[in-house]
């Protein structure tokens, strides 16, 4: 295990979540309210590792909206919400997806209409750079189930949402050991985990 930023090429599932693995909660903030100096600082700095984002459609709706909305002044973000959204405009993207059609509204991003196991799979045998999932919780699962997944990070946020909780980012998930390489605290109460995945094969007698 090591403290240090990986630097691993290859392919990175990445996920924001509460200890009962929630990606987000109704009426919560966004990062649940403690978006602290010390982790909000290690954002900015991973965003510098050129990163390829990959998404869904719904993630792509989403997330184009929001931009759009924190570029236009027409929603309340606070300056680092607005920065980091609008900063995802400059980085390259693709979605995959059989319903959005060109030309896209968000810059830099591609769609990609056929199969996105196969796709990705051809991505990270010419890619000169990582990628890295954004939200889309069925196309990280498919990649994850897939054996395509190098790294599995997951910021922690110490909070339990039992009541609140929404998009449950576990449910339909194979069977995985974790193998953990890199782990990091910020401000002394949310953790980073990063781990190098193994999918494991169906237990005898276990239920499909």
């Amino acid at each position: 295990m090591t403290d240090n930023p990986s630097t691993a090429p290859g392919l990175l599932v990445d996920f924001i979540t509460t200890l009962d693995g929630y990606a987000s909660g109704e009426g919560w903030p966004g990062f649940w309210g403690i978006e602290s100096p010390e982790y909000l600082a290690w954002l900015e700095e991973d965003a510098q590792r050129g990163y390829t984002l990959l998404l869904g459609a719904r993630t792509y709706r989403l997330m184009s909206s929001m931009s759009a909305e924190a570029a236009s002044g027409t929603a309340e973000y606070s300056d680092t919400e607005a920065a980091a959204l609008t900063g995802l405009d400059a980085v390259p993207k693709v979605v995959f997806s059989s319903t959005l059609e060109e030309p896209l509204a968000w810059p830099n991003t591609t769609l990609v209409r056929g199969d996105a196991v196969e796709a990705v799979a051809a991505m990270k045998r010419t890619a000169t750079g990582p990628l890295s999932t954004l939200g889309s919780l069925s196309l990280a699962r498919s990649l994850l189930t897939a054996g395509l997944v190098d790294r599995f990070r997951v910021v922690l946020f110490p909070f339990i949402t039992g009541v609140t909780g929404s998009e449950r980012i576990y449910d339909g998930y194979p069977d995985v050991a974790l193998e953990l390489v890199q782990s990091r605290t910020f401000d002394g109460r949310t953790h980073l985990l990063e781990y190098v995945p193994t999918v494991l094969s169906p237990r005898a007698g276990s239920r499909a």
